[in-house]
C-alpha cells in the first residue's frame, strides 16, 4: 500500500514536523515553483546539442543525452584496463577525465589506475599526471584553476592523501599529509580557493575545508559516534552540506542524516532526525547488485538540496553480514522475502525545513543517487526495484515529467549520473 494518499496532496510540513521526522510520512508541495524545462543548451563550441548524461555501468563509462538518445558505453582500447570510470567534467562541455584501473579489488588500494582526458565528441583521448605520479592508485577529484590544474586522492604509506598538480603530473602540491588520515571526498568552493574533505583515523570520520594550498585547516564537523562525511559547497560558499551518521546503527552505514555547517567551523546544525537519508545503498539482485555512498546534493541555484527519504520501516533486500569478514567491499546476503518500503526524492531547504516530495511510487522503489543539471533545471536519478537492476532516470525539478533512460549496458544497470557542464 501507498504511504500517501496521493502524489502532490500532502500539507506543508513545518521544521518542527521534519524533526520530529515526519519527512517520511507526510510531505508538502514545496513553495517553490516549477522552473522551466530546457531541451538543449549551449555548449562550449557554440553549437546547441541536447546536454549530456555520463553514468556507470558494468565496469564500462557511458553516456546519453537528456532526451534519451545517443546512449552509448565507452572503453578505450588499452591493454589491462578492466573497468572505466568518470571523473572531473571540462567546463567546454565536451572533455570529461576518465579514470581506467588494472584489477577490480581497488578498495584494497594496490591497484594501478591512469587518467585520462577524454573527447565525447571525437573520442580521442590523451593520458594525464604521467610525470612523477606519487603513487600506484591515483583518482582525480577536481579540476581547478580553468581546467588546468587537477585535485587528486593518491594512495601514499597505507593513507589516501589529497594533493593538486598541473594536467601532466607536474607541480605537486601536498593538501594532506603522513598522520593526517585517510583523507576524501574532495568538493572544491565555488571561489576556488578552498577544498572541503572527510578525513578517518585516528578518529572517526570529521569534515574539514583547507585552503587549495592546504594552510588554514578548519574542523567543521566530528564527534564520537558520529560518521560525518560527504561535504558538498551551496552555490553561494556560506555552507557545506554533509552527512551524519550514527555508528551505532551498525556497520553497514545504511542510513543518516543530513547536515550543514559553516566552511571556517563556526556552526554546524544537523538538519533532519531519525537517520532516514538512505546513505549506504544496496540494491539489484545476485547478478545485478550495486552498492555505493549516496550522498545528497545542493541545487546549483537556490539553498535547498536533495534527500533520499525512507518510508517508514523500509529494508533492502541486502542485509550487512556483521559475522563474518568482509572480503568484497559488500559484504551482504541477498534477503529479497524480508525486503519492505524504499526511498523517495525530496527536496529540502535545511535553513526553514521546507521539504517537497518529488518522487512517489506504488508499490515502492528505492530511488537514490540524485545529481542537478547545471541550470538546477533539472534532477537525473537512479531507481531500483526489489531485485531489479538499476535504472537512470530524469525529471523537472519540481518532480514533474519523471521518466527512465536507460537500464544500462545489457540491462545490467546504471549508476553514478553526472550531468556534462
Amino acid at each position: 500500500m501507498s504511504q500517501y494518499n496521493t502524489p502532490g496532496d500532502c500539507p506543508r510540513i513545518s521544521r518542527r514536523a521534519l524533526l520530529a521526522g515526519g519527512a517520511a510520512s507526510g510531505v508538502a508541495a514545496m513553495m517553490y515553483g516549477a522552473w522551466p524545462h530546457r531541451a538543449v543548451a549551449a555548449v562550449g563550441d557554440g553549437s546547441d546539442r541536447p546536454r549530456r548524461i555520463l553514468f556507470a555501468s558494468r565496469g564500462r563509462a557511458a553516456a546519453i543525452d537528456e532526451n534519451g538518445r545517443g546512449e552509448r558505453y565507452i572503453a578505450p582500447d588499452v591493454p589491462d584496463q578492466v573497468s572505466w570510470q568518470w571523473g572531473p567534467r571540462f567546463a567546454d562541455g565536451r572533455h570529461a577525465i576518465l579514470l581506467s584501473v588494472e584489477g577490480k579489488k581497488t578498495w584494497e588500494h594496490n591497484v594501478r589506475s591512469h587518467l585520462w582526458k577524454y573527447d565525447l565528441d571525437t573520442g580521442d583521448f590523451t593520458e594525464l599526471a604521467t610525470e612523477n605520479p606519487p603513487a600506484v592508485f591515483m583518482p582525480a577529484c577536481a579540476l581547478i584553476d580553468g581546467d588546468q590544474r587537477l585535485v587528486v586522492n593518491p594512495i601514499i604509506d597505507g593513507e589516501q592523501r589529497v594533493m593538486t598538480m598541473n594536467l601532466d603530473g607536474s607541480d605537486q602540491v601536498p593538501v594532506t599529509g603522513a598522520g593526517d588520515g585517510f583523507t576524501y571526498g574532495v568538493s572544491v568552493s565555488p571561489d576556488q580557493q578552498r577544498l572541503a574533505f572527510h578525513a578517518t583515523g585516528p578518529h572517526e570520520y570529521r569534515i574539514f575545508t583547507t585552503q587549495i594550498d592546504g594552510s588554514d585547516r578548519r574542523l567543521v564537523a566530528g564527534a564520537d559516534g558520529h560518521l560525518y562525511f560527504g561535504p558538498t559547497w551551496s552555490h553561494d560558499g556560506e555552507w557545506l552540506l554533509y552527512l551524519d551518521c550514527h555508528t551505532s546503527g551498525g556497520p553497514g552505514h545504511d542510513w543518516a542524516d543530513l547536515a550543514i555547517g559553516r566552511p571556517d567551523g563556526s556552526e554546524h546544525r544537523v538538519v533532519t532526525v531519525g537517520q532516514r537519508h538512505w546513505f549506504g545503498t544496496s540494491f539489484g539482485g545476485p547478478d545485478t547488485r550495486g552498492s555505493g555512498s549516496n550522498m545528497p546534493q545542493w541545487s546549483p541555484r537556490e539553498n535547498v538540496c536533495t534527500f533520499t527519504c525512507a518510508l517508514p520501516g523500509a529494508r533492502t533486500a541486502w542485509q550487512y553480514a556483521s559475522g563474518r569478514p568482509d572480503t568484497d567491499h559488500f559484504n551482504r546476503e541477498y534477503q529479497p522475502e524480508l525486503a519492505r518500503g524504499g526511498t523517495e526524492i525530496c527536496l529540502l531547504d535545511p535553513l526553514s525545513g521546507d521539504v517537497s516530495r518529488l518522487t512517489h511510487s506504488d508499490p515502492p522503489v528505492w530511488d537514490f543517487r540524485t545529481t542537478f543539471s547545471a541550470d538546477g533545471e533539472r534532477i537525473a536519478f537512479c531507481r531500483a526495484a526489489v531485485g531489479a537492476a538499476s535504472e537512470l532516470w530524469i525529471m523537472n525539478t519540481d518532480g514533474s515529467d519523471a521518466h527512465r533512460l536507460t537500464q544500462g549496458y545489457e540491462n545490467l544497470g546504471a549508476d553514478h549520473p553526472v550531468w556534462m557542464t
